[in-house]
């Protein structure tokens, strides 16, 4: 077997000391060390194929430069988006990325984050699923450093980034209402998630704030694990019959992709008979008939900062820190203002 290169291979090669090597390898006193120098030993290291020692350099600086990212599917285009960025943004600081998917059921979340920590990682990105709070509770015990993601828990003291989802779905209402729209209906999910609660908070809010009386047969909450007829029912029952809704409010992309299918299905024009608002874009909607109204979640500023937040926790910096988003409410055709 051909031995591996080591620091001392490249020091002799260059004619400096493995010290010195290992300091510009590891980006360490790089204002005290000429570019030129620097610039031959990593060509030399190059030439070599030198590979870093990751065992012995994690047990030198007690850490693995890997972090954990527990999303809720990594199918939906909300998660993988988020996923990116923040392997973009890890990289910056040389560090990896390691992910999985909860399927929103805290007993694979746990199993998953366990076998995150098996594998050492120095800290956890997680997308929280229903019920999490004992599991994030014993993580601050144990002194790991976590940053949640895209919902939280207001009871507990813990560092997250999501987005204002009160304030974006009042947005959005607030906007159905000045275009003409007033029987306004919302298909969301059955759950204790403090950021679902939120949409619905703000959906309510905005009605009554213009004086719209509020319908409790207008508000569907399916299952969070509701499939596409589970969905295309609860859209048909607000389309039909005797007083069908001018609007829909989708609380999901999925929600909402399921939904325009099944407005596909009944044959109705939009917004002619039913504007359609969602949170969160997905390149499907560009296969509909009609440009979907959406609220932007700032993916970019969100994954990053959540990193940042990570790293420096990772640093030993026991400060919380805590982040609302605004949405952005992309204003497209299928909430044209209704004539006259």
């Amino acid at each position: 077997m051909t031995r591996k290169p080591s620091l001392k291979d490249i020091a002799q090669t260059v004619g400096v000391s493995t010290t010195l090597v290992s300091y510009v390898l590891n980006n360490q006193k790089e204002n005290r060390i000429s570019k030129v120098v620097a610039q031959k030993i990593r060509e030399v290291a190059q030439a070599l194929n030198y590979r870093p020692n990751q065992i012995a350099k994690s047990l030198k600086t007690n850490k693995t430069f890997t972090i954990g990212l527990v999303v809720a599917d990594i199918s939906n285009p909300f998660s993988s988006s988020l996923a990116r960025i923040i392997e973009d943004e890890a990289e910056k600081y040389d560090y990896t990325v390691l992910f999985g998917s909860s399927d929103e059921k805290p007993r694979k979340a746990q199993k998953l984050i366990s076998t995150l920590l098996d594998r050492q990682v120095d800290g956890l990105l997680i997308f929280p699923s229903e019920g999490a709070e004992p599991q994030l509770i014993e993580l601050q015990k144990q002194g790991i450093p976590f940053v949640l993601i895209d919902r939280y828990f207001p009871d507990l003291k813990t560092s997250y980034v999501a987005l204002d989802n009160y304030a974006s779905i009042y947005k959005a209402v607030q906007h159905l209402i000045d275009s003409g729209y007033r029987r306004i209906g919302m298909v969301t999910f059955d759950t204790a998630l403090f950021n679902i609660m939120e949409r619905k908070r703000g959906y309510l809010s905005a009605l009554k704030a213009n004086k719209i009386p509020v319908r409790k047969t207008l508000v569907k909450e399916l299952r969070m694990d509701a499939e596409g007829a589970d969905i295309a029912k609860a859209v048909g029952e607000l389309l039909t019959g005797t007083k069908p809704v001018d609007a829909i409010l989708f609380a999901s992309n999925t929600l909402a992709l399921y939904g325009l299918q099944q407005i596909n299905a009944l044959h109705l024009s939009v917004p002619e008979q039913v504007a359609v608002v969602s949170i969160d874009q997905a390149e499907s909607y560009n296969l509909f008939h009609t440009s979907v109204t959406y609220i932007r979640q700032p993916l970019v500023e969100m994954g990053q900062l959540a990193t940042k937040i990570l790293l420096e926790s990772i640093k030993k910096n026991n400060t919380i820190t805590q982040a609302n988003l605004e949405g952005e409410l992309v204003i497209q055709d299928s909430t044209r203002p209704v004539d006259g």
